[in-house]
C-alpha cells in the first residue's frame, strides 16, 4: 500500500519520529558498549568479543528479510503492520536487560555465550519493530518533498536519541558503579525501558486499513523461508537504485559502526578517561541536532543524492583528521568530531528519505506490495554494516595486541603502544577510507526528483 497524495499532519510526523527514540537508542548503545563490556568487564578476548557481536548481527541479517515479507503479509491479511511492531517493543526491554546481567565471576566462555543468546533475542525483538517501521514512510507520505519532511524529523529525533543514549548510557553506568555489574545493569534497565517506550508509542502510527478480501494461502515454514528470501533477491535484482543506495549505506554503516564501537576505547586508552566518551558524544551529536533540518533544505535545493555526497565527503575528511591522535592526543579532537556529527546527520537523513522514493518508484514499475521486503533488506544491510564495523574493530584490536581484562582487574591496567595505535586507526583512517569507497556505488544512484514526482 503506497500513500496517495494527501497532507502530512504534524501528529503523523511526530508519532513516526518518536520511534527513532527506540531505533536510535538500540543502534547506539550496544554498538558503543557491547564489545567494550565483553573485553573490559567480562574478560573476553577481543577476537571472541567480535565473533559474539558478529554472530548476533548475522542472525539479524538472516531474519530481517523474513520479517519484512511477513510484515507485508500481515498488512495484506490484517490491514496493518502494527501488531508486529507492538510485539517487538514489548519484548525488547526484557532481553536487553538480560544481555547486561551476566553475574560477576562468570567464566569468559560462559559469559560470551550468555551475551550471545540474550543479544540474539534482543536483536530479534528489535527487528520485529524496525523492519515494518522502515516500510511505513511509503504508506504515510506521498511525494518527494513530503517524505523528505517526514524523514528529516525522524532523523532529528534519531540524532537526539544518539546523544541521549551515547552520552547518557555511560553516565548511567558511572552512576551505578562504573565498569561493573551494577553499573551495566542500571544502564540496561533504564535504557531498555526508554527504548521500548519509544517503539510502543510509535507503533500506533501504522495505518489500519482493510485487509485483503482473500488472504494469501498458508505455506510450510520451509516454503515461507524460501519465498521470503526469493522476494529479497527479487527486489535487489529489479531495483538498480536500491542496490546502489543499499551498498552505500552498508559501507557507511561499517565505518560509523567501527567508530561507535571504538569510542569507549579512545576515551579510556587515548584520552585516558572513561568519562570522555560522554564528551565525545556531546561533541558528535550537539551540532547534528542543529544542522539536521538544514540537510532537508540542502535536499530541496540540490537534491537528496547530491547532498548525500557532500555529507559523506565532509564526514570522511573529519575522520581522517583525527589521525593526529597518534601524535598529539588531546581535547582538540572534539572539533573534528563535531564536524563529523554535522555530516553524519546528513548521512542518515538523506538516504532514509531516498529509500521511500526507491520503494514508490519500484511500486509503479513492478509491485506495490513489496515495501516490507525493501524494509527487511534495508535493515539487513544496515545491520551487516554495523556488525562488520565491530568485527573489523575487534580484528584490529587482536592484531595490535589489545589486552582484555575483567572489571576486577581494571585498576592499574595498561595497553601496549601498538594497541593504542590500532584504536586510533580504527577511529580515523580506516573509517575515512571506507566512506570514500562508499561514494563509488552512490555515483550509480540515478533517481532524481522528477523521476519520483512523475510516478507517485
Amino acid at each position: 500500500m503506497i500513500a496517495t497524495e494527501q497532507s502530512l499532519s504534524r501528529a503523523t510526523v511526530a508519532r513516526y519520529a518518536v520511534g527513532s527514540l527506540g531505533t536510535g537508542g538500540f543502534a547506539t548503545l550496544p554498538g558503543l558498549v557491547l564489545v567494550y563490556y565483553l573485553t573490559d568487564s567480562l574478560g573476553v578476548a577481543a577476537l571472541a568479543a567480535g565473533v559474539v557481536v558478529t554472530v548476533a548481527k548475522v542472525w539479524d541479517v538472516i531474519i530481517d528479510p523474513v520479517i519484512g515479507a511477513r510484515s507485508d503479509q500481515m498488512l495484506a491479511v490484517r490491514g496493518s503492520r502494527r501488531p508486529m511492531m507492538l510485539l517487538g517493543g514489548a519484548a525488547l526491554p526484557v532481553f536487553f536487560l538480560l544481555t547486561f546481567a551476566v553475574p560477576p565471576g562468570t567464566p569468559a566462555v560462559a559469559a560470551a555465550l550468555w551475551v550471545l543468546l540474550a543479544f540474539v533475542l534482543t536483536a530479534t525483538a528489535f527487528s520485529l519493530f524496525q523492519v515494518p517501521y522502515i516500510a511505513l514512510p511509503a504508506e504515510l507520505a506521498s511525494g518527494y518533498d513530503q517524505r523528505t519532511r517526514l524523514l528529516t524529523w525522524r532523523v532529528v529525533v534519531l540524532t537526539f536519541a544518539i546523544l541521549l543514549f551515547g552520552a547518557g548510557g555511560p553516565a548511567l553506568r558511572s552512576l551505578g558503579g562504573g565498569n561493573s555489574f551494577a553499573g551495566y545493569l542500571l544502564m540496561a534497565l533504564v535504557a531498555g525501558v526508554v527504548i521500548g517506550a519509544g517503539m510502543l508509542a510509535s507503533a500506533f502510527v501504522a495505518p489500519r486499513g482493510l485487509p485483503a478480501a482473500v488472504p494469501p494461502p498458508k505455506e510450510s515454514v520451509a516454503a515461507t523461508l524460501r519465498s521470503n528470501y526469493a522476494a529479497g533477491v527479487r527486489v535487489l535484482r529489479d531495483s538498480q537504485p536500491f542496490r546502489a543506495l543499499l551498498l552505500t549505506f552498508l559501507l557507511q554503516g561499517l565505518a560509523t559502526g567501527m567508530m561507535l564501537a571504538g569510542a569507549n576505547y579512545v576515551a579510556t586508552w587515548v584520552l585516558r578517561s572513561e568519562d570522555a566518551v560522554t564528551f565525545l558524544f556531546v561533541a558528535l551529536i550537539a551540532p547534528a541536532l542543529v544542522v539536521t533540518p538544514l540537510w532537508g533544505v540542502v535536499a530541496r535545493r540540490v537534491g537528496k543524492e547530491r547532498g548525500f555526497v557532500v555529507a559523506s565527503i565532509l564526514f570522511a575528511a573529519a575522520a581522517l583528521s583525527m589521525l593526529g591522535l597518534l601524535w598529539a592526543p588531546g581535547a582538540w579532537v572534539y572539533a573534528p568530531v563535531a564536524v563529523a556529527g554535522a555530516a553524519y546527520a546528513g548521512m542518515q537523513s538523506l538516504p532514509m528519505a531516498m529509500l521511500p522514493d526507491v520503494i514508490s518508484h519500484d511500486a509503479r514499475r513492478n509491485d506495490e506490495g513489496r515495501a516490507g521486503t525493501f524494509g527487511g533488506m534495508w535493515t539487513a544491510g544496515e545491520t551487516t554494516g554495523m556488525a562488520l564495523g565491530a568485527t573489523v574493530l575487534s580484528l584490529v584490536l587482536a592484531v595490535s595486541g589489545y589486552v582484555s581484562r575483567t572489571a576486577a582487574e581494571s585498576a592499574g591496567a595498561a595497553q601496549p603502544g601498538s594497541a593504542v595505535a590500532g584504536i586510533v586507526l580504527s577511529f580515523s583512517l580506516i573509517p575515512a577510507a571506507v566512506v570514500a569507497i562508499s561514494l563509488v556505488p552512490l555515483a550509480r544512484y540515478r533517481l532524481r526528483k522528477e523521476d519520483i514526482d512523475g510516478v507517485v
